[in-house]
C-alpha cells in the first residue's frame, strides 16, 4: 500500500510545469464550439488528394483544444467511459484523414463524434471554471484512487502470492519493483514536461508502450501462477523445485510485473495532480484532503484484499489471482493500442456495430480488437501449455516414487 501514498511525496520531486493560465475549463460549451466550428470547417475543405491538412488540424484539435483546455482531464473525472469514446473517435477521424477515406466515411465519423462532445456538454458541463472545495476535492480523490487502485491490486495479489507460498522474505522484491517504479515515474513526469511537452503525443505514446509491455508480462505472470494452483497435487515435485522457481527468472518477473504496474499509473498520477495543482489556485486545502481521503480509501481496499487472500483456499485464490491478472492484462492492451491510436503510432479502422466497453479496454476499432484477440489466443496455447506441465511433472513423481 505504501506504493500509492509514496506518489504523494513525488509531485514535488518533480518541478510544476503546466502553466497555470492554462486553467481546468469545467465549462465545455465554449471549448465544444469551438471545436465544432473549426471541425465543420475541416471537414467542409476535405479533399481525399489533401486529406493530410485536415489530419492535421482535427490532431490540433485534440491535443491544443480538447486536451489543452483541460476538458480532457476533468471529463475524465465525471465519465471515463464517454472521454475514451470522445478519444476514440478523434483517433479514427485522424487516421481516416491521413488514409484519404471518402468524405462520406469522415462525415459519419465527425457526427458519432459531435454527438458525444455535445453529450459532455448537457450532461457534465458545470458552467462553472472553478468548482466548489468540496467539488475540487472530489476530483483529487478520484484521480488518486482511480489511478491507484490497478496499481494496487496487481501489487497486493503479487504481495499475497508470496505469502500464501510461504515466502514473505521475497515479498521485498516487490517493494523495490514499486520503488524503482516510482523513482521511474518521476523521471518520466520531469522528462515529458521538460523536455518532449506532455501535452501531445509523446505522452500517449509511452503510456501505450508501457501498457502493452504490461499486458504481455501480466499474461505471464498469470500463466505461472496457474501452473502454481495445481502444485497441491505433486507436493514432492514442488517442494523439491519451488525453491529454484522464486528464485529465478520468475522472481523478476513478479517483481518486473510490480514495476510496471506502479509505473504505469504514478507518472500520469504525477502529471494530473501537476495540473490539478496549477489549476487550483487558492484550493490547495482541498486538493489534499482528496488526496488523503483516497490513501485511506486504497489502504481499506489493500486491506480487504489482504484479509480475503489469508481466508481464500490456496487452490481457489491461485486461480483466483491467475483470472485477475489475465483480465487486466486483455483491458491494458485494449487501453495501450488506443494511446498508441490517439498517438499517430498506429492507424485506427472502425468496426461498425462493434460494442464499447471503456472499462474493459474494448473499443470498436480493428486495432484494438486485433490486439486483445492475441490476448485470448494464449488461452488454449496456455491451456496446452499447462497440460504438458502437468504431465512432466505427475512423470516426475512417478519416476521418484519408483
Amino acid at each position: 500500500m505504501r506504493t500509492n501514498i509514496l506518489v504523494l511525496f513525488l509531485l514535488f520531486a518533480v518541478p510544476a510545469s503546466v502553466p497555470a493560465q492554462q486553467g481546468l475549463t469545467e465549462n465545455y460549451g465554449p471549448v465544444v464550439e469551438a471545436i465544432v466550428a473549426r471541425g465543420d470547417t475541416a471537414i467542409g475543405k476535405y479533399a481525399p488528394a489533401d486529406s493530410v491538412a485536415a489530419g492535421n488540424e482535427f490532431s490540433r484539435l485534440y491535443f491544443d483544444v480538447f486536451e489543452g483546455s483541460g476538458m480532457e482531464f476533468t471529463l475524465n473525472l465525471k465519465d471515463a467511459s464517454l472521454m475514451l469514446r470522445i478519444e476514440s473517435g478523434f483517433s479514427l477521424i485522424i487516421s481516416q484523414c491521413m488514409r484519404g477515406e471518402p468524405r462520406e466515411n469522415l462525415e459519419k465519423t465527425w457526427a458519432a463524434l459531435k454527438k458525444d462532445l455535445g453529450d459532455a456538454v448537457t450532461h457534465y458541463s458545470s458552467g462553472e471554471v472553478t468548482p466548489g472545495f468540496w467539488g475540487r476535492a472530489a476530483q483529487s480523490f478520484l484521480i488518486l484512487f482511480r489511478e491507484g487502485i490497478e496499481a494496487m491490486l496487481v501489487v497486493a495479489a503479487l504481495v499475497a502470492y508470496l505469502r500464501r507460498s510461504g515466502y514473505s522474505d521475497k515479498v521485498k522484491v516487490i517493494w523495490w519493483g514499486c520503488a524503482l517504479a516510482l523513482a521511474a515515474s518521476a523521471g518520466a513526469a520531469w522528462l515529458l514536461h521538460a523536455v518532449i511537452q506532455a501535452s501531445g503525443a509523446n505522452r500517449e505514446v509511452l503510456e501505450g508502450v508501457t501498457m502493452l509491455i504490461a499486458a504481455a508480462v501480466l499474461v505471464y505472470v498469470s500463466y505461472w501462477l496457474t501452473a502454481k494452483r495445481d502444485a497441491d497435487r505433486w507436493q514432492a515435485f514442488v517442494k523439491d523445485k519451488m525453491d529454484k522457481a522464486v528464485g529465478s527468472g520468475s522472481l523478476f518477473a513478479l517483481g518486473f510485473a510490480a514495476f510496471l504496474a506502479v509505473f504505469r499509473e504514478g507518472a500520469e498520477t504525477i502529471l494530473f495532480y501537476q495540473a490539478l495543482m496549477a489549476g487550483s489556485t487558492g484550493q490547495m486545502d482541498a486538493i489534499w484532503v482528496g488526496m488523503g481521503l483516497a490513501a485511506a480509501a486504497l489502504v481499506l481496499v489493500y486491506a480487504a484484499v489482504r484479509l480475503a487472500s489469508i481466508r481464500l483456499p490456496l487452490r481457489f485464490f491461485f486461480g483466483a489471482t491467475a483470472v485477475l491478472l489475465f483480465i487486466m492484462a486483455f483491458v491494458f492492451t485494449g487501453r495501450g493500442i488506443l494511446e498508441l491510436q490517439v498517438g499517430g503510432l498506429i492507424h485506427t479502422t472502425r468496426l461498425d456495430g462493434w460494442p464499447m466497453a471503456g472499462g474493459l479496454g474494448i473499443f470498436p476499432t480493428r486495432e484494438t480488437v486485433a490486439g486483445q484477440l492475441v490476448i485470448l489466443a494464449t488461452l488454449p496455447a496456455g491451456w496446452l501449455w499447462l497440460r504438458w506441465k502437468r504431465s512432466r511433472s505427475a512423470a516426475a513423481v512417478r519416476s521418484r516414487a519408483a
